[in-house]
């Protein structure tokens, strides 16, 4: 495993579950199912596939403290705050360069730190099958998810044939094209098609390999990663440059543009938790639609969600459909369908709750 290297993305913001989600608290470093946080869970998924010192992880100056105490078993060196927000695709380049600076020849992964992953040990068979893969094949790989509904909101995999590949313990295809983020009709189209994969934003690679695909398409971020392994004081390297790189996706600015992409299935559960809806189907159920994390008392209430941080009970009396999130500061009332409204309302906030 010592060539072997995981990129975790843990940058982002706080704006979907607040109150419980600030600035520098964002989704990934709350425990959201009393089952740890969701970058502890990302960064105890690698365990048996990448060793702990070969994995960095990129975030902002807001959460770059919380981050760390988190994440205290990794080397202070691995865990980078980026300067500005630039998108994926420069955040991904300046990985692949610390990564190289490392280890010109490693092979690496890319995963999200928000996604909810229960089935560890089914990730790491996968992973580890896609790194394999990644040592021997020219080509840039991704783990897709098996769409469950016509959902209009994550990008798609096309996929073609399977890769005919004995050393595999999983399937994986040749990427046709990646396709945006659909309309509902287009998205029941490829579910009925079958050949279709969510765009679940994990990627692996060797590192040489991915570096020659950038400079053919990407040249300006090639150009990056060059300079950073070639730089005496990495950290004012970044300083100086990271902000003026073009902000764009990796998806853009390489995936759709690569010479050849294949993609394994997922064949772990996998959950993006996008929202207080998301969280409320992993909350004990209370009894008629109900879930909550703490003890709830409800009459003639149904399908509400209730979240506290301090463990008081909650009553509920002739209310249904609510996101009900309590917190020491901040009391949040929402219907459910106006829970993508709630990024709204933070910005109608003072600073002290932000």
């Amino acid at each position: 495993m010592n060539n072997q290297y995981a990129l975790i993305l843990a940058g982002g913001s706080g704006t979907r579950f607040w109150p419980l989600s600030r600035n520098a608290r964002p989704k990934q470093l709350l425990d959201l199912f009393g089952s740890g946080t969701l970058l502890r869970q990302a960064i105890d998924r690698l365990q048996g596939i990448v060793p702990a010192e070969n994995i960095f992880i990129l975030t902002n100056h807001l959460q770059e403290a919380e981050v760390r105490r988190q994440a205290a078993e990794l080397p202070a060196a691995n865990i980078v705050a980026e300067p500005a927000r630039r998108d994926t695709a420069p955040a991904v380049a300046l990985g692949i360069g610390l990564i190289a600076a490392r280890d010109p020849q490693a092979n690496m992964i890319v995963i999200p730190s928000d996604s909810l992953i229960l089935d560890s040990t089914a990730f790491r068979s996968l992973a580890a099958d896609a790194l394999s893969l990644a040592a021997r094949e020219k080509a840039l790989i991704t783990i897709g998810i098996k769409p469950t509904w016509a959902c209009p909101s994550y990008g798609y995999i096309e996929r073609a044939g399977k890769l005919a590949d004995p050393a595999l313990s999983h399937d994986c295809y040749e990427v046709v094209r990646f396709r945006e983020k659909p309309d509902a009709a287009t998205a029941a189209a490829y579910l009925e098609q079958g050949n279709f994969s969510w765009n679940a934003g994990m990627f692996i690679w060797n590192v040489e390999h991915v570096r020659a695909q950038l400079a053919a398409h990407t040249p300006e971020l090639a150009a990056f990663i060059t300079e950073l392994t070639q730089a005496d004081d990495i950290l004012s390297f970044i300083g100086s440059k990271f902000a003026k790189l073009t902000p764009i996706s990796i998806d853009f600015a390489l995936m759709e543009k690569a010479d050849r992409v294949l993609n394994f299935e997922a064949t772990f559960d996998w959950d993006d938790v996008g929202s207080w809806i998301s969280v409320g189907a992993y909350l004990p159920d209370k009894g008629e639609g109900n879930h909550a994390n703490t003890p709830l008392s409800a009459v003639h209430a149904a399908n509400n969600i209730v979240f506290t941080d301090s463990g008081k009970r909650v009553a509920l009396v002739g209310v249904s459909d609510l996101i009900v999130v309590d917190t020491g500061d901040a009391l949040l009332v929402c219907r459910k369908d106006e829970a993508d409204a709630i990024k709204k309302v933070v910005a109608e906030l003072p600073d002290n709750l932000l």
